[in-house]
Parts: C-alpha cells; sequence; structure tokens
C-alpha cells in the first residue's frame, strides 16, 4: 500500500467520521465539539480486543461503533436537555474527560505511552467498503421519517413538538447513530496506524471533524464529504512544509467562511442537482 493509498484510507476513514457529526450538527441541529471521544472509544476497543483477546477484527471494529453508540445513548438522556451552546460545552468536557480516563487507565490502555502492536486490518478495500456502506446507510436514513423527524427537530424543536414528534427520543438516537459512525472511523483509524495515543483524539481532532461539517454546508451530507476529502488533502498534501500546513488548512477554512458563509454546498445535494437538470 503506497502514499496514495494511505491518503484514500485517510480519506474514507474521516468521511465515515464525519458523516455522524454531521447527522447531530447539520440534520438534527446539535452543535457539538466533543465527537473525537466516540473516535476513541471504537479505536481502543478495536485495539484491545484484537491484541489483548484474540477478537476477529470486523467483530472489533462493530464492537468499537456498538460501544460509542451505546456510550452516547447514555451520554445523551440527561446532556441533550440542554440547548444550543450548552450542549456544546458539555460535549467539550466530555473529550476532556474520555482522553484523561485513557491517559490514566495504565492496566487497560497503557495510559500515555500509548498501545501499540494493533493488528493492520483497515486495507484499502477494507475502508472503501466500510466508507461505501455507511455512506448508502445514511443516504436512506436522512431521507425516511427518521430523518424527516431529524430535520423537524433542527428547523423548530418547539413546533417538532407540538405537531407530536418526542423530539427527546430522535435527538438521542441521533447522537447514538453519530456516535457509531465515530465508534467506527476510530476503529477503522486503530487498524490503519497499528498504533494509538489519547492525543490522537483530543479537542483538536474533535474541531475538525467540526469545521468539516461547516464547511461543506450544514444539511448536505454531500456537500459534507466534499469539504472532508479537500481538508483531508490539504491537510496531506502540505504536509512536508508543516510549519505553514496550519496557516493554509485555516485560510482556506476563512476563505470559504467569508465567500460562502452556508458552506460549499449550503442544503443542497450533488444527486438532487443532477436530477434537476
Amino acid at each position: 500500500m503506497g502514499y496514495i493509498g494511505g491518503i484514500i484510507i485517510l480519506l474514507c476513514i474521516n468521511s465515515i467520521a464525519v458523516m455522524g457529526v454531521s447527522l447531530l450538527t447539520g440534520f438534527t441541529g446539535i452543535f457539538s465539539l466533543g465527537h473525537a471521544a466516540y473516535m476513541a472509544l471504537g479505536a481502543y476497543t478495536a485495539g484491545i480486543l484484537t491484541v489483548e483477546h484474540g477478537v476477529h477484527w470486523f467483530l472489533a471494529i462493530l464492537a468499537g461503533g456498538l460501544l460509542a453508540m451505546v456510550v452516547a445513548y447514555l451520554i445523551g438522556i440527561p446532556t441533550l436537555k440542554l440547548m444550543g451552546d450548552y450542549y456544546a460545552i458539555a460535549s467539550i468536557g466530555l473529550v476532556e474527560s474520555i482522553r484523561l480516563i485513557l491517559e490514566n487507565w495504565q492496566s487497560v490502555t497503557r495510559g500515555a505511552r500509548g498501545y501499540p502492536g494493533i493488528e493492520g486490518f483497515t486495507t484499502l478495500p477494507v475502508a472503501v467498503a466500510f466508507f461505501l456502506v455507511m455512506a448508502i446507510v445514511m443516504v436512506h436514513l436522512i431521507n425516511s421519517r427518521y430523518g424527516r423527524a431529524f430535520k423537524a427537530c433542527r428547523d423548530d424543536y418547539l413546533a417538532a413538538s407540538l405537531l407530536g414528534y418526542n423530539t427527546a427520543r430522535y435527538r438521542v438516537l441521533s447522537l447514538a447513530v453519530s456516535g457509531f459512525y465515530c465508534g467506527v472511523a476510530g476503529a477503522l483509524l486503530a487498524g490503519f496506524m497499528s498504533f494509538i495515543q489519547p492525543v490522537m483524539f483530543d479537542m483538536m481532532k474533535s474541531t475538525e471533524l467540526t469545521s468539516m461539517v461547516v464547511f461543506g454546508g450544514l444539511g448536505s451530507l454531500s456537500g459534507t464529504l466534499l469539504a472532508s476529502v479537500i481538508i483531508t488533502l490539504v491537510t496531506e498534501l502540505f504536509r512536508p512544509i508543516s510549519q505553514y500546513r496550519m496557516l493554509i488548512y485555516g485560510g482556506v477554512l476563512v476563505a470559504i467562511m467569508v465567500l460562502r458563509p452556508e458552506g460549499i454546498m449550503g442544503s443542497k445535494e450533488l444527486w438532487n442537482l443532477r436530477r434537476k437538470r
């Protein structure tokens, strides 16, 4: 697997995580800065299961996603009573708490030194297959009655409640599915890197995921995926000039926010534009 193959795998992993964040932030209207925590849970679950217990990598990936989903659901029940910026602040506390637990639980996670020796199961076909399946599932979910309920919660939480939607249930469900996607992405990242550290899933990673959603357009899955490709390529292709890489990354984000505040696609989808033509 060469350099180009590695970039494509990273694109697939980031796109899976971003789809999860897009469901919660773009389609349900809940701004979050804590999804790196769910990636960390997925990564460490897959790593520990494959290294310590000899579990097959496919089952380990699913287990990582399911654990992240369960944790997201349990955390969502009390915290999603918070509205607007208050939940975003709570999510920051979540990602820092998970990171500190991983750093200090030496007997299980090996602490800040990192967790080495993970099987390199995330090959190019595996990453592409997971991405395609999860993208198809997400498109169908968004266009289903659940997707319409998520959008109703986003557009007007009170009006959706008056129309009979159990908005609390749908918000928690959106967070749980979002956590599953990020958990799977984290598990795939562990299989790609073969070594994970808590610092890989800090506040910066959460901000990167959220910025991709805003960059692509809130309420546009295709825009989010396009933004994931652009930002991943910018951060990777300019790695040789590492001292200027983050400057270029920030410049691209600022340029989009100034020239097109609604994001690349706004709330439109590429496939809908083709149908109209």
